[in-house]
């Protein structure tokens, strides 16, 4: 798979600076939610994820080894490999890592830690020798709803020297803004008419556990063999910490056991929802397995990749509910820069899923008040190289079918071709007459289809979340993301009892074995707008396959094996 149209470098016209993640779609400091703030203290440390340049060729090589391990009908699949053997394709030049680490060292930097595979390095420096090595100029940003949660980004474009920049890929994260929740998909009321299985009233007509547990049709309890070697994480940040106090009030409540095994990055006991939402639901759905929360304070999803793909023994299936318009990432340098790594944790037998988003097919940035514009695809929900995961509401009051919620983001690529996994789907969608598919204008007809699969995420049916000593009605993909997460998490565990490997990129999977879900046929995630993407039989870029039926997936997951494990 390849993505066309990467402008890697500017050169100034003294030819002594190249301006870095020059592209197509530049930087025009549009930053939607976020406001410019004050200047940082230039003594206030900070740290940056430095990409090294990986060899095309080399690139190549990993690319085709991931989809071998990936692909349930070759016959390396799951033949992961370690972190020394990814190290050995990538095979990035020592003088190269050698000269970047001396370039930040040189302008002043505290530290500099290169990564495992060699291609990342981590360069803890102050902010005036940040701006300096940058040539660049850096400000707080502050949300304009949340005004307490800030960042530190560049004001406009970052330059390196042309001598360091060839052998750079891209410094993050310096000009991304993250996607926080919306606060319309909080504080809300249920519509279900079925029984509160959890003693809290606020509860009532919201989605609980128990209601994932019947529809998606989970098992109460699964042999501890088939917990023991499967593990699972979640990815907060941005002062997404989480109460035990909470965690204890939901487990009593809802006759859960809903606890956190390990923490990266630390935990300051403070109600996020975020993070809540994801803990909860992701243990209520996989008692029995170990959870992870990853932490970091300033949003970077470079750095959160460097970190998984760093661990000795990471956790199997990653739970991600970050991530923006594609036409708001700074460069396709910046996209590509993230697949690479989304293989590499797939070729270690890691499963990557992302929520796809709240705001349907026109995303963050919208489709315009008066003319219907151009749709916006999710990044990284639109990447091939992940499982993208979609939201339903109940199709009635009651426990049963489920219909597209309309807020769901869902489309087609405007990077990222069609892989060959879904190619068969996506035609069998865009053939379909029921498809009613929206103006070609609009969206790109040659782009990777998302999402991949759906879960219970919309308004009319929110979940119950203990937050801050109360419960209150979360919605959105950040729940979809997790429930599916931790399926897989547990069909894991069953591969793992039956002395199998774990599933590692999940898509070759779930594009062979759609009876594994429950299809979504009907709704549109128009977002309120005329247009959008229909929810028809079989996959579509509304809901993917539908949503999970464990039953039918332990059977195909422990089935779906080429390998011998001796």
């Amino acid at each position: 798979m390849t993505l066309a149209g990467i402008s890697l470098l500017l050169v100034t016209s003294s030819a002594q600076w190249v301006r870095k993640e020059n592209d197509v779609q530049p930087y025009n400091g549009d930053t939607s939610s976020w406001v410019k703030a004050e200047r940082p203290a230039p003594e206030h440390t900070m740290a940056l994820t430095v990409a090294l340049r990986v060899d095309e060729d080399r690139r190549s090589e990993l690319e085709k080894k991931f989809w071998e391990v990936s692909n349930p009908k070759h016959e390396d699949y799951g033949k992961y490999l370690s972190t020394s053997e990814i190290t050995e394709i990538l095979a990035v030049p020592q003088e190269r890592v050698q000269k970047v680490r001396a370039y930040f060292m040189n302008a002043g930097a505290k530290s500099t830690v290169v990564a495992p595979n060699q291609d990342m390095l981590t360069v803890i420096a102050s902010v005036a020798t940040a701006e300096a090595a940058l040539n660049t100029t850096l400000h707080y940003f502050s949300h304009n709803e949340r005004t307490h949660v800030r960042i530190l980004r560049a004001s406009h474009h970052y330059w390196l020297p042309a001598d360091i920049a060839e052998h750079v890929s891209m410094v993050g994260e310096l000009l991304q803004f993250p996607r926080l929740r919306l606060k319309k998909l909080q504080n809300l009321e249920g519509a279900g008419s079925w029984p509160n299985a959890c003693e809290a009233r606020g509860c009532n007509g919201l989605v609980t556990p128990a209601v994932l547990a019947e529809r998606y049709k989970l098992p109460k309890t699964t042999a501890a063999a088939a917990n023991e070697a499967s593990t699972m994480a979640v990815a907060e940040f941005q002062g997404q910490y989480f109460k035990p106090s909470d965690l204890s009030t939901f487990s009593s409540s809802c006759h859960q056991n809903v606890t956190v095994d390990a923490v990266i990055g630390g935990n300051s006991p403070s109600a996020g929802v975020e993070a809540e939402l994801d803990i909860e639901y992701i243990k209520s759905v996989a008692p029995d397995v170990p959870l992870t929360v990853i932490y970091n304070d300033e949003y970077s999803l470079l750095k959160w990749a460097n970190q998984i793909n760093s661990m000795s023994n990471p956790p199997l299936v990653h739970s991600v509910s970050y991530g923006n318009d594609e036409v708001q990432q700074s460069s396709t340098q910046y996209m590509y820069t993230y697949n690479t790594a989304f293989m590499k944790a797939g070729l270690r037998g890691i499963s990557i899923l992302f929520a796809s988003g709240d705001q349907g097919v026109c995303g963050r940035s919208g489709c315009g008040l008066f003319t219907h514009a151009r749709f916006h695809p999710d990044f990284p929900a639109a990447s091939p190289y992940i499982t993208a995961v979609g939201g339903t509401d109940f199709a009635g009051n009651t426990i049963g079918e489920e219909t597209a919620w309309s807020a769901s983001g869902g489309g087609f690529s405007d990077n990222f071709d069609i892989p060959e996994y879904q190619a068969t789907a996506v035609a069998a969608y865009k053939a379909s007459t029921d498809a009613d598919l929206p103006p070609q204008k609009l969206w790109n007809n040659t782009g990777r289809g998302y999402p991949d699969v759906a879960a219970l995420g919309g308004q009319k049916a929110p979940y119950c979340v203990a937050t801050n000593g109360f419960f209150s009605g979360v919605a959105g993909t950040s729940a979809s993301s997790p429930v599916v997460a931790g399926v897989f998490a547990r069909l894991n565990g069953l591969r793992a009892a039956a002395g199998k490997p774990p599933m590692g990129f999940l898509n070759p999977f779930i594009y062979q074995n759609p009876s594994g879900f429950q299809d979504v046929t009907s709704g549109v995630n128009g977002g309120g707008r005329v247009y959008g993407f229909k929810a028809i039989k079989g996959w579509d870029a509304a809901t993917g396959f539908g949503t999970p039926d464990f039953e039918s997936l332990s059977k195909l997951a422990v089935a779906s094996d080429h390998t011998i494990v001796v």
